[in-house]
């Protein structure tokens, strides 16, 4: 009894904090750098002293929101690197990154002010592994004829950043930019038509 007793409190702490981090995402990711805590606290059920006990520092809350997003990305590239459709899979992971995007774009400022080393190095390992993900599954879309060459993690990231910064957060927002996402993704496969810039309708 007296174990059990012991081991409980531990186990509610792990729940406070998964739940204090899933309301981070939505009131920090959409509310900005100057959300407001106590509305974190609240979302999460739990009081801001048990907040505080976890997160000492609001930036403290925002690296680890951070950090286990890229986390998510990383694991769903990895995961899909067997994919049997290399094509599906770039859509699926290009997908998961919006969510990751709206988090981000409201604790942006907030981050760049306190990038500490160490966490600039957490991010390049985990953005390495992203990175060398994807290009697996390019890969294999190359050789199965699913992808057409020269096409990059590099140019994903990009192309998906700018779909989802060109547009003003707002109710349709995700779903405009998932629909872009989805012409773009669409367009990475081979086509007969000519890469020269020519127009074979003139032809």
């Amino acid at each position: 009894m007296a174990e059990t007793r012991a081991r409980k409190p531990r186990a509610d702490a792990l729940k406070n904090r998964a739940l204090l981090i899933d309301a981070a995402k939505e009131v920090l990711g959409k509310g900005g750098p100057n959300a407001s805590l106590e509305a974190v606290a609240q979302r999460a059920g739990v009081g801001i002293g048990t907040l505080y006990r976890h997160f000492p520092t609001r930036e403290d809350l925002f690296h680890t929101v951070f950090r286990q997003e890229m986390e998510e990305l990383a694991d769903i590239a990895d995961s899909l690197r067997g994919s049997p459709d290399p094509l599906e899979a770039i859509r699926h992971w290009l997908h998961s990154n919006v969510a990751f995007v709206e988090t981000k774009r409201g604790m942006l400022g907030a981050l760049s002010i306190v990038m500490t080393d160490e966490s600039k190095r957490t991010y390049a390992d985990l953005s390495g592994r992203v990175t060398s993900a994807v290009n697996d599954i390019l890969a294999r879309g190359r050789a199965s004829g699913q992808i057409r060459d020269g096409i990059t993690a590099e140019d994903l990231l990009q192309t998906m950043y700018a779909l989802c910064y060109a547009r003003q957060p707002g109710p349709d927002w995700k779903s405009q930019v998932l629909r872009l996402l989805d012409i773009f993704v669409d367009g990475l496969a081979p086509t007969a038509q000519p890469t020269n810039g020519s127009n074979p309708a003139r032809a």
